[in-house]
């Protein structure tokens, strides 16, 4: 249900972006296979029907009025009942409301891996050159960051019996308390 609403809109939505209104008639499934697809040749002839077997394939070299066909077609034949459309019917009302066709087309093209990963090492580069530049011009860390000084708070926290139950000063405590290095 969806994917004919989403056709319905994009069906407006591509008849109001060109000056030239398709009409398709509506024919019975064996006849739509059959037909040749060929474009209008004036703006006052009635498009031909377009087959519906392989639009995938065709569907790039389609032109505007030729797509404007196609989504009225499959428009029609989306009213009947969704058990009586053949199966390409089916495949071709599925790739036009969700093929890798306009917006949902991929954008990647060959080397742009390759792009990213050179893009993604350089500035890594860049970031670790900049941490080691800050580095070398921050001052020095502060005296009290050492051994001794870190030894000489565990015995202020003995000292003040600071947290008795699980800490420094509790009972068989066996951590190494305010020492951090080595």
């Amino acid at each position: 249900m969806q994917a004919a609403f989403r056709l319905a809109r994009h069906s407006a939505s591509l008849r109001a972006s060109t000056s030239i209104r398709c009409l398709a008639t509506t024919a019975n499934p064996a006849h739509v296979a059959s037909a040749p697809a060929t474009s209008a040749s004036s703006s006052t002839a009635k498009p031909s029907i377009i087959p519906l077997s392989n639009v995938e394939a065709q569907w790039e070299k389609m032109s505007t009025e030729e797509k404007a066909t196609v989504y009225e077609q499959l428009e029609e034949a989306m009213k009947k009942d969704w058990k009586l459309l053949s199966i390409d019917e089916k495949k071709a009302a599925y790739y036009v409301a969700f093929g890798p066709h306009g917006p949902r087309a991929p954008v990647s093209k060959p080397g742009d891996n390759f792009k990213v990963f050179a893009g993604t090492l350089a500035l890594m580069g860049v970031a670790g050159i900049l941490f080691y530049a800050i580095r070398l011009a921050s001052p020095p860390p502060p005296r009290t960051i050492n051994k001794e000084w870190e030894e000489a708070a565990n015995q202020r926290a003995l000292e003040q019996k600071m947290n008795p139950i699980t800490g420094i000063a509790s009972e068989g405590y066996s951590g190494k308390g305010f020492v951090t290095h080595k």
